[in-house]
C-alpha cells in the first residue's frame, strides 16, 4: 500500500500491529493518560520500540454515547503530537479522524494514513483530502453517530451486511479520487453492533475478502468482550483482547489495532505462524 513520505506498507507476509495513541481525556480505555504532548510522544516512541508498525493518533473519543468534539479542539490536541512524533519515529503515523480539515493538517504535519470511523459518511470531503495528499485511507463500518449507533444495530446477516456497506464506502472513496490500492477496510467491531454481531463479524471476517482490500480489525479492550469476560474495566480485558486478536489473524486480518503493543506483538507473531502452518496444509500439492 503506497504511503506519502514513507516506503509502501507490505500487507500480507505478516500481520501488522497498529498502536493506539489516544490524546483524549475521555477515551474508554485510556482517557487522560496521554493528554500532554510530551507524554503522548513518549508513548508513541515506546510503541515503536515495542514493535508497532503504525501509530494511530486520535483526539476525539468515539465510544458509544460520546459527544462530538469541536474541530479546533481536535486540532489543538493532535497536531502537535503528530508533528513531534513524525520527527522521532520512522514508522508511519495514522490520524484517527472523520474531519477533513483535521486530516489535511495531520498529513501536512507528518501523518500518512487517515483512519475514518465513518467510512466517509460524516464528512465526504475527507475523501478528497486523501486523494489530494496521497494518504492511505482506512474505511470503517458503522451506522449513525456515537450517541445513537446501537439503535441501528439491527442485522439479518451482520457479516454480509457489513461487507455490502463497506463496498459502498469504497465506491465513495474511489469516486472522490482515492486510489483503490490506498484503501483498507475495517468491519468496526463494537460500532453499531451488539456483542453478538461483533462476534459474528469476527468469526466470519473472511466475508470481507470479496472486497479485495486489506482488512484492519480493532477488537482491543472493547465492550463486546464482556460477553465472555463479565463486567471488568477495559484495562483488564487484555487476555480477551489476545483471543480476539488471534481470531482476527486466523480469519484474514492484515492489520490489528491494539492498546497493549508489546503484548499483542507477541500474540500476533504466534498467530501468524499458526496461520502459515494451516495454509501450508491447505495448499495443493504440486
Amino acid at each position: 500500500m503506497p504511503l506519502p513520505g514513507h516506503a509502501a506498507l507490505d500487507l500480507g507476509p505478516r500481520t501488522l500491529v497498529m498502536g493506539i495513541l489516544n490524546v483524549t481525556p475521555d477515551s474508554f480505555a485510556d482517557g487522560g493518560l496521554y493528554d500532554d504532548v510530551e507524554r503522548a510522544v513518549q508513548a508513541g516512541v515506546r510503541m515503536a520500540g515495542e514493535g508497532a508498525d503504525v501509530i494511530d493518533v486520535g483526539g476525539e473519543s468515539t465510544r458509544p454515547g460520546a459527544e462530538p468534539l469541536p474541530e479546533d479542539e481536535e486540532l489543538r490536541r493532535v497536531i502537535p503530537v503528530v508533528r513531534e512524533l513524525a520527527g522521532r519515529v520512522t514508522i508511519p503515523i495514522s490520524i484517527d479522524t472523520y474531519k477533513a480539515r483535521v486530516a489535511r493538517a495531520a498529513v501536512e504535519s507528518g501523518a500518512s494514513i487517515v483512519n475514518d470511523i465513518s467510512g466517509l459518511q460524516y464528512e465526504p470531503a475527507l475523501g478528497a483530502v486523501a486523494a489530494e495528499t496521497g494518504a492511505a485511507l482506512i474505511l470503517m463500518h458503522t451506522r449513525g453517530r456515537s450517541r445513537g449507533m446501537y439503535e441501528r444495530a439491527q442485522y439479518e446477516d451482520a457479516p454480509a451486511e457489513v461487507a455490502r456497506e463497506l463496498e459502498a464506502a469504497i465506491a465513495r472513496a474511489v469516486d472522490a479520487g482515492v486510489r483503490r490500492e490506498s484503501i483498507v477496510v475495517d468491519p468496526g467491531l463494537g460500532f453499531a453492533k451488539r456483542a453478538e454481531h461483533s462476534y459474528d463479524v469476527l468469526a466470519r471476517l473472511d466475508a470481507l475478502a470479496s472486497l479485495d482490500r486489506p482488512i484492519l480489525a480493532g477488537a482491543s479492550r472493547k465492550s463486546f468482550l464482556k460477553r465472555a469476560l463479565g463486567e471488568r474495566p477495559p484495562a483488564d480485558r487484555e487476555w480477551g483482547t489476545a483471543a480476539a486478536v488471534t481470531a482476527s489473524v486466523l480469519h484474514g486480518a492484515h492489520i490489528v489495532r491494539v492498546h497493549g503493543v508489546r503484548e499483542m506483538v507477541d500474540v500476533v507473531r504466534v498467530a501468524d505462524l499458526i496461520r502459515a502452518a494451516r495454509d501450508s496444509v491447505r495448499a495443493p500439492q504440486s
